[in-house]
């Protein structure tokens, strides 16, 4: 691939009718201020069904903006897995339609980037989230930080700029059901952070639902944790201790003080949890070889419809 921009910025979306001329305006500002970085816009659309790409064509975006069209919506991590495939920048950044992430972290990485740094990531140091969601993403920070990567930050992170290099190793590995910002973390280049505050959501609902986010958070741990695996078999020999030494116990008492009066509640009570334990250890290795069979067949992890370039301004 001949690189001919400094910069690729991917900006995966759906249904943002609301924030897009606003997204241009913002795009066209951040020209003008870095007149110096040669940059390209490829505007992602993971399956809108309002009249977003009615907005944008309509719109006046910086020169070299693309827009690509999927073919249905394959979730945010797969659009931006086709924006980076696409992509002709010498360094490959994100951003969101809904600029909750400031379009300024997009120049405090690049500088990074510039001094030696492969991958350069943007924390949050605050949020403006509800004390739910919160509370969800602070659980899933801890959970990776301890099981996945100890590098992976206590308020998470959704912008990340790279270089070429990392965007190559990408590309050999288009994972299905799985994070691209984890894939990213464990490559092991050269990495740094910078910190910055998420906004607010001006216009527009949040499409980040609570099934996906808890599809994220069984996707992070089965592509990159043996601990869902290492826990069952935990439970495992615990019951099975647990269970000899009960066993242990009646023997004793039925031999030493005969005591012990029968009936079908106790029996009851060890069934269910012992059947509960065994369907939760069942349900965790299904999702291993359904995650197994999934990648064996080799499917698309995203179907292009179309790619549009926008007339210049």
């Amino acid at each position: 691939m001949n690189i001919s921009y400094d910069l690729s910025i991917i900006i995966p979306f759906i249904n943002e009718q609301e924030n897009l001329v606003n997204l241009a305006n913002e795009l066209n500002t951040f020209a003008q201020k870095n007149n110096s970085i040669n940059f390209e816009v490829i505007l992602i659309n993971d399956g809108s069904t309002d009249e977003s790409v009615s907005v944008i064509l309509n719109a006046q975006f910086p020169k070299n903006t693309s827009l690509i069209c999927l073919s249905q919506n394959y979730g945010s991590h797969a659009a931006l897995r086709a924006g980076i495939i696409h992509s002709k920048g010498d360094k490959i950044t994100f951003l969101y339609a809904d600029l909750q992430d400031p379009i300024e972290n997009i120049e405090t990485m690049y500088v990074k980037q510039l001094e030696g740094n492969d991958i350069v990531w943007a924390n949050r140091i605050r949020t403006n989230n509800s004390r739910t969601e919160k509370w969800f993403s602070e659980l899933y920070s801890g959970l990776m930080k301890k099981y996945v990567n100890k590098k992976y930050p206590p308020s998470g992170f959704d912008v990340v700029l790279f270089n070429r290099k990392v965007a190559v190793e990408l590309n050999k590995n288009i994972e299905s059901n799985s994070s691209i910002f984890l894939q990213i973390l464990n490559m092991g280049f050269r990495q740094t952070f910078v910190e910055y505050q998420k906004g607010k959501r001006t216009e527009g609902k949040s499409k980040w639902t609570l099934s996906k986010k808890i599809k994220l958070f069984i996707d992070s741990f089965v592509a990159f944790s043996f601990a869902p695996i290492r826990l069952v078999s935990f439970i495992g020999i615990l019951f099975f201790l647990t269970g000899s030494l009960w066993t242990a116990y009646i023997v004793f008492r039925s031999l030493v003080f005969d005591d012990l009066a029968t009936g079908w509640p106790t029996l009851f009570s060890i069934l269910m949890i012992g059947f509960g334990i065994t369907n939760i250890s069942l349900g965790i290795i299904a999702e291993y070889l359904w995650r197994t069979l999934d990648a064996s067949r080799k499917r698309p992890v995203f179907i292009i419809d179309e790619v549009i370039e926008l007339k210049q301004p």
